[in-house]
C-alpha cells in the first residue's frame, strides 16, 4: 500500500476543508457520531422540516382547518412544489407536479405514454429495473395488450434496430439502483425518438444528486420519489414530469377530480385540466407535501454543478480508499469507475455482505445491502464528507480478514 491510513485521513480533511458546499451540512439534523451513507434510500432530516410541520399541524390545520386549502396555498402546493423540483431537473416551470406515490405516478405515466403510440405493441425496459418499475411495466402491458422486452440500457440501439417501429415506450432508470451506474439519458432518448418511441425515465436515484437537463435532452416523461437525495421524508410524495409538447395529447388512466378542468363544478364527466394539472389525481398528503417543501430549502443557493463535483469527489475518494485499504479482502467495486458513468453511490460486492452491513450499523456507520452480495453506500454531497467515506472503509477493513495466496 503506497498510501498510509494516516495520509488518507489527512487527504480527507483537506478535501472537506476545500468543499464549497461544506456549509450545507448544517442544514440537516444528523444524529451525533453517526456516519450516514444511506441517503440513496432515505435522506437525513433537513433542519427546516420540524418547524414547518409544527406550523402545518398546529396553525394551518389546527386553526385554519378547511380554509387552509386556499388561504395557505394547499390547493396549489402540488404545482408550486413541482416547479421547485423541476428546477433541479432542468425543467422549465409548468411541467412537474407532485402529490401521489411513486407507484401511482409510474402506472399513470407508463399508461399515458403507451397511449401516445397506440399502433405499437412493444415496451422496452431494463432487466435490472427496480422491482416496482418491473411489476408496473408488466401490469400496464397486460392491460393494454403490449409485449414487454427486457433489454439493458447499453443495448437499446440494437434492440430498436431489431424491433423497428413496434416500440411504443422505453422505460429506464437514470441510475441503476444496485450498482449506481449512470445511464446516458440524452443518447437513449435520442435513439428512442429516432425510432418514433417515447421515453419514461425513473429519476429516483438521480434527482438531487446528478444534474438533469430534461428539457434540453428532450425527455418525454419522468417520475421520481422525493425521499432519497431530496430528503423529503419517509413516504414523501413523488413527482411526474411531462414535457410541455405532450400536455394536450396525454390521456391518463387514473382521472381523479384534482385533475379535472373545473374540479369544483363536480361534473359527471371527466374533462382533463390544461397543462400539467391534468396529471393531478386526488387529494395529496398535505403534511408530507409541506414537509417536502421545507426540505427542498436545503438546495437554496446550491449550484448543481458544484453539487455534482462534490458528489464525484466523495465517490472517487471512497473508491480510492477501497482500492488501497481493502485489497485482498474479497471486495469488488461494482460501480463504474469512470465519473461520467457514476451516480452518487458506490456499490461493493462481497460474499459476506449480509453480515457486514449490520456490523457496520453497530459501529454507527449506516449503508445498506441488495441481494445477493452488494453493499451500497450513498453519498449526498449536501451533508456527507470525505471523513465519512474513510470511516466506512476503515470499518470494512477491520471487519474483514486479508486473504493471502
Amino acid at each position: 500500500m503506497d498510501v498510509t491510513p494516516g495520509e488518507l485521513a489527512e487527504r480527507a480533511a483537506k478535501l472537506d476543508a476545500l468543499n464549497p458546499l461544506a456549509h450545507t451540512r448544517d442544514r440537516f439534523l444528523i444524529p451525533p457520531d453517526l456516519v450516514y451513507l444511506d441517503g440513496n434510500s432515505l435522506g437525513v432530516l433537513p433542519a427546516a422540516v420540524p418547524a414547518a410541520l409544527e406550523d402545518a399541524v398546529r396553525r394551518q390545520w389546527g386553526r385554519g382547518l378547511i380554509s387552509s386549502w386556499f388561504d395557505e396555498g394547499w390547493w396549489d402546493a402540488p404545482l408550486r412544489i413541482g416547479d421547485r423540483i423541476g428546477a433541479l431537473l432542468g425543467a422549465a416551470p409548468g411541467q412537474v407536479v407532485t402529490g401521489d406515490s411513486t407507484s401511482v405516478q409510474l402506472f399513470n405515466t407508463l399508461t399515458a405514454a403507451a397511449r401516445l403510440r397506440p399502433d405499437r405493441r412493444v415496451l422496452l425496459t431494463d432487466p435490472g429495473h427496480f422491482p416496482t418499475d418491473a411489476y408496473l411495466t408488466d401490469s400496464v402491458a397486460q392491460l393494454l395488450g403490449l409485449e414487454v422486452r427486457r433489454v439493458p440500457a447499453s443495448q437499446v440501439g440494437a434492440a430498436l434496430g431489431e424491433y423497428g417501429r413496434d416500440v411504443c415506450v422505453l422505460s429506464y432508470p437514470a441510475v441503476d439502483y444496485r450498482t449506481g451506474e449512470l445511464w446516458d439519458l440524452s443518447a437513449v432518448t435520442r435513439a428512442a425518438h429516432e425510432a418514433g418511441a417515447v421515453t419514461v425515465w425513473d429519476l429516483c436515484h438521480a434527482a438531487g444528486a446528478v444534474p438533469l437537463a430534461l428539457d434540453e435532452t428532450g425527455v418525454d416523461f419522468a417520475v421520481g420519489c422525493t425521499y432519497k437525495y431530496l430528503s423529503g421524508g419517509p413516504g414523501s410524495p413523488a413527482y411526474v414530469y411531462i414535457a410541455r409538447r405532450h400536455h394536450a395529447d396525454v390521456r391518463h388512466p387514473l382521472t381523479g377530480w384534482h385533475g379535472h378542468a373545473d374540479p369544483f363544478a363536480m361534473q359527471d364527466a371527466y374533462t382533463a385540466a390544461e397543462g400539467i394539472s391534468r396529471a393531478r389525481i386526488g387529494c395529496p398528503p398535505m403534511l408530507s407535501l409541506l414537509a417536502l417543501e421545507a426540505a427542498l430549502t436545503a438546495f437554496d443557493g446550491v449550484d448543481l454543478r458544484e453539487l455534482r463535483s462534490a458528489g464525484l469527489s466523495l465517490t472517487s475518494f471512497f473508491i480510492e480508499a477501497c482500492d488501497l485499504l481493502l485489497a485482498g479482502r474479497g471486495f469488488e467495486v461494482a460501480t463504474p469507475r469512470a465519473a461520467s458513468r457514476r451516480g452518487s453511490q458506490v456499490a461493493l460486492r462481497h460474499r459476506d455482505a449480509a453480515r457486514l452491513v449490520p456490523e457496520l450499523a453497530r459501529r454507527r456507520i449506516v449503508g445498506d445491502k441488495r441481494e445477493p452480495d452488494i453493499l451500497r453506500f450513498g453519498f449526498n454531497a449536501l451533508y456527507n464528507t470525505h471523513a465519512d467515506a474513510l470511516a466506512a472503509v476503515n470499518a470494512l477493513r477491520e471487519l474483514t480478514i486479508a486473504v493471502t495466496a
